[in-house]
């Protein structure tokens, strides 16, 4: 019985997610996240000390959402089957592979139909301001965005499920939420998110390789090894450069450039030397890889699980 509460949540999960995606009309833990960085936020970033008070606000949030995770699995433990259905629940909520490859497939096709609506599109994916992206552009975000959010929405959380189980899972969304909000820098954020980003950086450094890794080895392309060693540190993020590095070097492009955000101009470093215009095949082929990728997660996760058991 431990064999099916190690393994069979995470697979009935992850199945959950590839036939539904984020089911936008059921209340959604990461939307609870949210609401708790934005209180937190709105209560403490403000006056002296700010660097203090997020730090604390990102430990505790942290802290928090692992011991209630965990207070959550011992308190059903007695019960397989309730445990069972209540893991695979939460796992499900955690991935978010095909809700990013729809949003993804979306922007190319809205941008066949005009630059509009491909600003449109992209804009609900990325950071970054929209407003006078090109066509190329567009389609050089989405996929980007693409390559970065494998590691973030799918590899790293099986990577936390793997090493901690649901609670270090779940802990690691908290990370990854309070990362995509308060981790900015600019006046607002750059003192109160200091920590969350640093605490973000650690979290994500084993799994964005682990991703690239993994983008090559499904795709058979291992002479990119050397590519990625070579593009994957040419990213503002320490992590977020080489899953992006993969993606290029699979599509023979170039990501990077300069980027508008918040209405300030930010260069990044290009990752790859091949600049080319992308049409819809190239998002099939990312999308495939993504696939792969998730797959062969899924394995080495139920595989580290199964170990433990030892």
């Amino acid at each position: 019985m431990d064999i099916i509460v190690a393994i069979l949540p995470l697979i009935i999960g992850w199945i959950l997610d590839l036939l539904f995606g984020d089911p936008p009309a059921l209340p959604h833990p990461i939307v609870w996240f949210g609401k708790m960085i934005g209180w937190c936020e709105h209560k403490f970033n403000s006056g002296n000390h700010r660097k203090l008070k997020g730090g604390l606000t990102a430990i505790a949030l942290i802290s928090i959402v692992f011991l209630l995770t965990w207070l959550l699995i011992k308190s059903i433990s007695g019960s397989v089957w309730v445990n069972v259905v209540v893991q695979s629940i939460l796992i499900f909520y955690c991935l978010a592979g095909t809700t990013l490859i729809k949003e993804v497939r979306m922007v190319f096709e809205a941008v066949d139909k005009s630059l509009e609506n491909g600003r449109r599109q992209v804009g609900r994916i990325v950071g970054r301001d929209t407003a006078s992206l090109s066509t190329d552009e567009i389609r050089t975000a989405a996929l980007e965005t693409l390559a970065e959010n494998l590691s973030d929405g799918v590899v790293a959380p099986l990577f936390w499920y793997a090493i901690l189980g649901l609670p270090g899972m779940v802990a690691y969304k908290m990370i990854n939420t309070l990362d995509s909000m308060i981790a900015y820098k600019n006046d607002r954020f750059c003192q109160f998110g200091y920590l969350a980003a640093k605490i973000d950086d650690v979290a994500n450094y084993i799994p964005a390789r682990l991703t690239a890794l993994l983008m090559i080895i499904v795709s058979g392309r291992f002479s990119l090894l050397s590519f990625i060693k070579k593009y994957g540190r040419e990213h503002a993020s320490p992590n977020s450069g080489y899953p992006e590095a993969a993606l290029a070097g699979i599509l023979d492009c170039r990501f990077g450039g300069t980027h508008d955000y918040f209405g300030v101009s930010v260069y990044k470093p290009y990752i790859g030397d091949s600049y080319r215009d992308f049409n819809y095949s190239d998002v099939l082929k990312a999308i495939a890889v993504n696939r792969e990728v998730e797959a062969s997660m899924i394995l080495i996760a139920c595989g580290i699980r199964l170990l433990f058991l030892l």
